[in-house]
């Protein structure tokens, strides 16, 4: 009779316990699946998993696909602190074993387990004596590995504690794969938040209003293909007699060239205040290549044109800087402005200008590569000869129109096609 009240007993106690794992199992699952950062769900991850089945001790592996390795969490358990992040090659121990099978294992003695790496112990000073390690599964796809180590009172782990936490792998198998996914939102809407910031500086060091003269007429535009980008312009009255006019082009694209430009802006504003009263082109242009070859990587470079206008004499002086040839359009004929030298920010070089004699109805038209690399559906640029053709065929009409036509005629040639590169063009027009 006592026999049969003791297994009662037993059985009773058993019921309750299992009775208060799928409790605590059904709360964890919960929590688990709330949206909270990676970090956080992981360590969650395995506290709840040593908790679940009241084990000394546990350790979560993440598997990245791009190296094929796994990359601990720190562990918990006595000295699990020890236990730094590191990697874990495929097949490499019982948690390499297990994702490489993707099965789980319960070991009821890990030292008689060719398989137990005893290296961890040693580190850490704690003594793994018995295991669960199970893969963590998405669509059959890996996401990690979790073990948990020392049944707490008992000698060994029981088969009822493989199949709750068979179950909690997969509901953390999806708690991560979501935390990684809002991780990514996070940093994509961080990432357009800092473009939209660093349109928003380019936009400030951009003329909003350009200079207005009796004796030129200038319109210039600028079209960026993406929310920040690598052309820059400006138009600016040094002194009474002579008006700076630019345009440069910035290698790449986005927040690297971005930065160059910004760059360029703050190296022009510092040069005119100290400059402005014996301003001088060449000095002006070697000093911003030797700037640049300081201030930027040896991947990035500038193309750039400079004109210096002198407004008493209605002349002016032309320095390009391996950028596409500004074109002087002058009693019926066109010629390209190319004196200057190489590109900016690569190799100290002695620049050289041109200084031509300009008259009423004269235009200059300056420009970047968006223009004459624009691409239609079929691949086919619109090319140099086309472009200087459409300006010879509009040399008559003021520099506003022609800028507008420019532009509509580059568009019409580009049609559904996306634009690839920033797009800037400028027109003087002498009075």
């Amino acid at each position: 009779m006592l026999k049969s009240v003791n297994n009662d007993c037993r059985e009773c106690s058993y019921f309750n316990e299992l009775m208060n794992q799928i409790e605590y199992f059904q709360n964890i699952s919960e929590k688990v699946i709330e949206k909270k950062p990676i970090e956080k769900l992981l360590d969650e991850i395995i506290k709840a998993s040593k908790a679940l089945v009241n084990a000394e001790a546990s350790t979560l592996l993440l598997y990245d696909a791009k190296t094929d390795s796994l990359h601990f969490h720190i562990a918990t358990g006595p000295k699990g602190d020890k236990i730094e992040s590191g990697t874990l090659q495929m097949g490499s121990g019982i948690a390499g074993w297990v994702a490489e099978k993707k099965t789980p294992v319960i070991i009821d003695d890990c030292y008689a387990d060719e398989r137990f790496n005893k290296e961890y112990d040693k580190v850490s000073g704690f003594k793994t004596k018995n295991m669960i390690c199970l893969p963590m599964l998405r669509k059959d796809g890996l996401i990690g590995v979790i073990q948990v180590m020392n049944k707490i009172g008992e000698e060994k782990f029981h088969e009822e504690d493989v199949q709750f936490l068979k179950a909690l792998a997969g509901q953390c198998a999806i708690a991560i794969e979501n935390a990684r996914l809002v991780e990514i939102e996070i940093k994509s809407e961080q990432l357009k938040y800092e473009l939209e910031t660093a349109r928003s500086i380019q936009q400030n060091i951009l003329p909003h209003n350009l200079p207005e003269y009796d004796d030129i007429d200038v319109e210039v535009e600028l079209i960026p293909a993406k929310e920040v980008g690598g052309d820059y312009y400006n138009v600016l009255r040094i002194n009474e007699n002579n008006t700076l006019i630019f345009v440069a082009d910035v290698t790449g694209k986005s927040i690297s060239a971005a930065l160059i430009v910004s760059t360029i802006y703050s190296f022009i504003q510092t040069y005119l205040i100290i400059n402005s009263s014996n301003f001088d082109l060449i000095n002006f242009v070697d000093s911003l290549n030797r700037f640049l070859i300081n201030a930027t990587t040896d991947d990035k470079f500038v193309t750039a044109w400079f004109g210096l206008y002198d407004h008493k004499n209605k002349t002016m002086e032309s320095v390009s800087a391996g950028h596409n040839p500004t074109y002087l359009l002058s009693n019926g004929s066109v010629t390209e402005l190319k004196e200057g030298g190489l590109f900016l920010g690569s190799l100290e070089f002695s620049y050289t200008s041109q200084k031509i004699q300009l008259a009423k109805n004269d235009k200059i038209v300056f420009y970047t590569d968006g223009i004459t690399e624009a691409m239609n559906e079929n691949e086919e640029e619109y090319g140099d000869e086309t472009f200087k053709e459409f300006i010879c065929c509009n040399k008559e009409k003021t520099s506003h129109d022609v800028l507008k036509e420019i532009i509509h005629d580059v568009n019409n040639f580009k049609g559904k096609a996306e634009q690839s590169d920033d797009i800037t063009c400028g027109v003087l027009t002498v009075k």
